[in-house]
């Protein structure tokens, strides 16, 4: 479905899925845990899930002649890190709107973590007071002027690369690499389960996995805490997907399966339950997540399957997102482990 749109190597090629045995038998032993290692994808900037968008997004920004790549987040944005990272790759400058979207009081918060990489990378990075929205920001759209204004070329790529028009194209392909990867193993997975915020990721997921009836065993586990806004911009990227790759089918609302009772208290803070399934994650699997996206994802994977709701002798692939260098911003939270 991809083979007419260009892409640019960012990555190292299909991601490992890994076995958790040692996690699946706390939670049990009565479902197969697997997981799909985004975080390991690439070289650049410790990798993850904004690659693969990134990789069809960078071949237009190269040929519209930008020289600035422009983008926002809040100020432990994985998106930024991986903006910046791809910049210097690519030899261009970069921009970050860096919003205060978590209500995060670490001493160290903006210092450490995804925004440090980010300065370290050579990109301009502005901090500016604004609460979370998953929308289009009036501060992005500033950003994007400026650079206009003082002679640069800029590029603009939305937060978390989403509501971008080759946004959900990524994980598209994510869908076709996971069931090449299911040849040899043998087997298919019977649910996948990935965080949720800005929504290209999932929407992408929806309409590669359309193709085998597979969508509604995409399980989204809500982080923003803004979920029905969270869904109707899933729906809006699948279907805008849909028609980019010629699906042939139309995605309707049930597509989308989105939990959304694991995002709590609100975007970027971790609950006690969320920084419980990261310790246990971390000390069963050695596998680092972290306490805005991953954390709250491994809190829903553990629970569905704990409650029933993944049923007994099914295979679950985890998809983990990366991200990790932003539980840097949380020292005081894990301060004892």
């Amino acid at each position: 479905m991809l083979k007419k749109f260009e892409r640019y190597p960012l990555t190292f090629g299909p991601t490992p899925i890994e076995k958790l045995d040692r996690l699946g038998k706390h939670l049990g032993g009565k479902v197969e845990i697997y997981a799909k290692r985004e975080d390991c994808n690439s070289g650049l900037a410790f990798g993850g899930n904004k690659l693969r968008k990134l990789e069809y997004i960078i071949p237009d920004a190269i040929a519209s002649k930008a020289d600035t790549l422009v983008s926002i987040g809040g100020v432990q944005s994985n998106h930024t890190r991986m903006v910046a990272a791809v910049a210097a790759k690519v030899g261009m400058k970069c921009v970050l709107v860096q919003e205060s979207w978590v209500p995060h009081e670490d001493a160290v918060y903006d210092r450490v973590g995804n925004i440090l990489l980010s300065r370290i990378m050579g990109a301009e990075v502005r901090l500016v007071d604004e609460g979370f929205d998953i929308g289009i920001r009036g501060s992005w759209e500033e950003a994007l002027e400026e650079v206009k204004s003082r002679g640069g070329r800029p590029y603009a790529i939305p937060a978390g690369a989403s509501v971008h028009t080759l946004g959900g194209l990524g994980y598209v392909g994510f869908a076709d690499e996971v069931r090449a990867q299911e040849k040899q193993l043998g087997f298919a997975f019977d649910y996948i389960v990935v965080c949720t915020v800005t929504g290209s990721t999932h929407a992408g997921m929806v309409v590669g996995f359309t193709k085998d009836g597979r969508q509604r065993k995409v399980v989204g586990i809500d982080a923003s805490a803004t979920p029905a806004q969270t869904k109707a911009q899933v729906l809006q990227i699948a279907r805008h997907t849909a028609e980019l790759v010629n699906l042939g089918r139309e995605i309707v609302d049930d597509d989308v399966v989105l939990l959304e009772e694991y995002a709590y208290p609100c975007y970027g803070i971790p609950s006690e339950e969320t920084k419980e399934a990261i310790r246990l994650c971390a000390r069963f699997e050695g596998i680092i997540t972290d306490p805005v996206y991953e954390g709250k994802s491994m809190q829903g994977m553990m629970d569905l399957v704990q409650k029933g709701y993944i049923p007994e002798g099914s295979r679950v692939l985890y998809v983990h997102l990366g991200g990790a260098p932003a539980i840097n911003g949380y020292g005081y939270a894990f301060r004892d482990g």
